[in-house]
């Protein structure tokens, strides 16, 4: 039961982290002329550059042995001055199982705070939240490394660069996304060639987080500025469906993201590690 709700957790974040799309800074208004190729490559670059911003996802699986999953949340993100997130799953259910009190987790450079109410059950926690230093993990159980090593993958800009290997990307025409006018693009990418874009040790990762699907369907909705507002993914594989709908705001601004009250925050208990 422990490992089940651990691995529930872990592809929870897995499946939110494979669906996030990069973000960018430094913007300029984009000229209406380019291609779409073009503006997906200047979105690309303008995402990496991006050092905060807020992201709301919603996640849909099937397997045909798995069954299906829902995935639920939002988080946020920033860069400077040290690499912060705050991740919540108000929804998590995998296969027919779900997490009750859903999910949250903390991320201060090496160090993650994990809040699962049922996971704090199992392991006989006596504090709301686990806190974890990620370097002193190497000889952890696996399926919590699996997941620690999810809550560290928030490099948001990859997606970006997976969008941009699509050869049949056009527009189809500008929409208002959260109040904000912004052009759509439709297309697809064949993910064999776009992990292809991702550094080296980013390729194997995104292959599992987008189930290896053969081909994946995206839209994409980016605004005057270059950067995205909405973005969807739509992919199959011999029965296995991805379906993910993320959208995004506050870029570069100011986000509060603090580690939980000390006396609120306990060690992972011994004898959970092998």
């Amino acid at each position: 039961m422990l490992k089940r709700t651990i691995s529930m957790t872990a592809a929870g974040a897995a499946l939110v982290v494979a669906a996030v799309a990069g973000c960018g800074s430094n913007a300029q208004p984009i000229q209406v002329n380019l291609a779409a190729s073009e503006v997906l490559a200047q979105a690309a670059q303008k995402t990496a550059e991006v050092t905060s911003y807020t992201v709301d996802a919603v996640v849909n699986v099937t397997h045909p042995q798995e069954g299906n999953g829902k995935v639920q949340g939002r988080m946020l993100y920033q860069s400077k001055p040290q690499l912060s997130v705050d991740l919540t799953l108000d929804s998590l259910d995998m296969g027919g199982q779900s997490l009750p009190g859903g999910m949250r987790a903390v991320l201060q450079g090496d160090t993650v705070y994990v809040k699962v109410e049922a996971l704090k059950d199992l392991l006989g926690a006596t504090k709301s939240w686990i806190k974890v230093s990620l370097s002193e993990m190497g000889g952890g159980s696996a399926e919590v490394n699996q997941y620690l090593s999810q809550i560290q993958q928030f490099d948001l800009g990859n997606m970006t660069k997976l969008v941009t290997a699509s050869q049949d990307v056009k527009s189809v025409g500008t929409e208002s996304v959260n109040g904000e006018d912004s052009t759509h693009y439709s297309g697809t990418f064949p993910v064999d060639v776009a992990v292809q874009q991702l550094p080296a040790d980013k390729q194997e990762q995104a292959k599992a987080g987008l189930a290896e699907l053969k081909d994946v369907k995206f839209d994409i909705w980016v605004a005057a500025d270059g950067l995205p507002r909405k973005l969807a993914l739509n992919g199959s594989k011999e029965g296995a469906t991805l379906d993910a709908t993320l959208f995004f705001k506050g870029y570069n601004e100011a986000v509060n993201i603090q580690a939980p009250p000390a006396d609120q925050v306990g060690e992972l208990p011994k004898g959970t590690t092998n």
